[in-house]
């Protein structure tokens, strides 16, 4: 009988992971620490919505510095595109293999999504923070010292739940929204290096 015993007790152990602390760092030094990060990625599922259209989509984004290498890709062959834009640049590959360049890829862009997505802010929200370059209107934190909500421009941006990646917790579950247009992230995997 102990010895059944010790064997259940391994097997619970053995099923067992930690996880990271939910958050204790004070949200000044989070935001900066992960503000710093510059290479990353994840994996996850995109739904938007305009006042007119909406899609969905599968996503991988990958982030490398100020360059963002983004693939969508529509279910059952829809289509997609692969954008990478650095800095100012923006380079759009439509799943019928055409490539634009600058103000055609924004136009592109546009044409496909149905909106502009904030690029360069977006790679900050992604990770749980506000873009450094501009001013936050409102930053909303929940009890773990996580950002629950942030207005940052004209865009409203809410985490609805937190994912452990190594000793970080990212956001899983990101909304965001200006006037009509909602857009909804579910992230299934972050990589962290």
């Amino acid at each position: 009988m102990r010895a059944l015993f010790a064997w259940s007790a391994l097997l619970m152990l053995a099923g067992c992971h930690v996880l990271p602390p939910v958050a204790t760092t004070p949200w000044p030094v989070r935001r900066a620490s992960l503000q710093a990060i510059e290479t990353y990625g994840f994996t996850g599922q995109l739904a938007a919505a305009t006042a007119s259209d909406g899609f969905s989509a599968s996503l991988r984004w990958q982030q490398q510095g100020p360059s963002s290498d983004v693939l969508l890709r529509a279910p059952l062959g829809v289509g997609g595109a692969h954008l990478v834009y650095s800095g100012s640049v923006l380079r759009v590959t439509a799943s019928d293999g055409s490539q634009l360049e600058g103000e055609a890829a924004r136009g592109e862009l546009v044409r496909l999504l149905g909106f502009e997505p904030p690029l360069a802010s977006l790679r900050y929200w992604l990770l749980g923070v506000p873009a450094p370059a501009d001013p936050a209107a409102v930053e909303t934190l929940d009890a773990s010292q996580r950002l629950a909500r942030l207005q940052q421009g004209d865009w409203q941006v809410e985490y609805g739940e937190y994912l452990a990646s190594g000793t970080n917790w990212l956001p899983r579950r990101v909304s965001i929204q200006r006037g009509a247009l909602r857009l909804k992230l579910r992230v299934s995997s972050w990589q962290l290096p």
